[in-house]
């Protein structure tokens, strides 16, 4: 849109949305967004200020908001998703298996989970429609994102903070808990998600309280549990016994299936083919006017890989920036010179000049042989 005026709006999302039924339903049945034109730079220079001004933002939110990308490691978690909550409908006196997604952090493992639980709501809405038999309105998923050190009555607090129930400021944990029960067979929910399980108190001395809990919800509640966190087995989740012997865990283990998605690696051409496909379809997507077939997969690749170490979530953050201030700056195309001022994370700083190092050792490539060979054909290093 270059002619000043906008596409139809996305509805707005704050930051707590999510923890929101109708918050949760805007994100799953939001229009997709619309790919802004990629003019020429005879054409920008053109736009008068109002349309510059107008376009300039529209890429502003196209590139805040690429993705989610079908990676391998998305897709692969996701066919087991469906595998585990396809296959999760027992009748009401079997308990339903759960779900661990355990992964480090920065890998996409929140983003595709809710990617998949938006396409599940969506599924379940065309299947069954908006409403049940019994004239509510149907709500799928429940979605609970915990912070830190948060203890039992809060989580429970958190699905009624949900579904919006009237009684979510007052009573006991276990009454809490009795109303989250009444939410869930009201509304015909069907999938929990819960994220960052790592901040729930999980101590010695809780941890059997813990469990207990999940237990007693993977048995009451007709839903299948999707944990999303950080190191959740080296908190006991998937543990059979505590320290002292104790097997109380046992059954939450036994029923928890651990899933994990991991970063991209350059080991094998197969994996370098992986990491060019990601860049491939990135420079697709990213809409700047000094834009040329190669920039990323070609003359970056190597250097997103230095940068990122493979962890999609830091790629997306330095892709992002890189083009907000390639916008800002005017040069309208990602360089080494230009992504070399943009900051991100730290982990991803950590360790930055020894794989430069190494690669200029030529110990390692992001490069697959058949792009070796031409760049070598052409005269290029490796």
């Amino acid at each position: 849109m270059t002619d000043g005026t906008s596409p139809p709006e996305r509805p707005p999302l704050d930051n707590l949305t999510l923890s929101r039924k109708e918050g949760f339903r805007q994100l799953a049945q939001a229009p997709p967004r619309v790919q802004p034109d990629e003019l020429t730079v005879k054409e920008l220079a053109a736009l008068s200020d109002r349309p510059r001004a107008v376009y300039d933002r529209q890429r502003r939110d196209w590139h805040a908001n690429l993705g989610p990308i079908r990676t391998p490691q998305l897709a692969a978690l996701q066919e087991d998703l469906w595998d585990i909550v396809d296959s999760n409908v027992q009748d009401g006196d079997k308990a339903k298996g759960a779900v661990a997604v355990d992964a480090f952090p920065g890998l996409g493992k929140t983003t595709a989970v809710l990617h998949f639980a938006q396409k599940f709501h969506l599924r379940e809405i065309a299947e069954e429609g908006e409403f049940t038999q019994a004239g509510q309105e149907r709500w799928p998923v429940c979605r609970v994102g915990l912070t830190s050190n948060i203890g039992m009555k809060d989580f429970n607090r958190a699905i009624l903070e949900f579904f919006a129930h009237p009684d979510r400021f007052r009573g006991t944990a276990a009454e809490f808990l009795q109303r989250a029960l009444d939410c869930v067979l009201e509304y015909e929910t069907k999938i929990l998600i819960i994220d960052d399980l790592h901040f729930l108190k999980w101590s010695e001395r809780n941890g059997r309280e813990v469990s207990n809990h999940f237990k007693y919800i993977a048995n009451e509640f007709p839903v299948t549990l999707i944990f999303v966190g950080v190191e959740l087995g080296n908190r006991g989740l998937y543990s059979e016994t505590d320290e002292c012997g104790d097997v109380t865990l046992a059954q939450t283990a036994r029923r928890t299936t651990p899933l994990s998605m991991e970063r991209f690696s350059v080991d094998n051409d197969k994996s370098r083919r992986e990491w060019r496909n990601l860049l491939l379809w990135l420079e697709k997507r990213i809409v700047l006017t000094g834009k040329f077939p190669g920039m990323l997969a070609d003359d970056l690749s190597d250097y997103f890989y230095v940068r990122t170490k493979g962890h999609i979530g830091s790629l997306m953050t330095l892709v992002n920036r890189g083009c907000q201030r390639a916008v800002r700056e005017g040069t309208e195309r990602l360089d080494k010179e230009l992504l070399d001022r943009v900051k991100i994370d730290a982990a991803s700083e950590k360790g930055r000049k020894k794989l430069e190092d190494s690669l200029r050792a030529r110990l390692w490539t992001s490069k697959t042989s058949k792009e070796r060979t031409v760049a070598t054909g052409k005269g290029g290093g490796g």
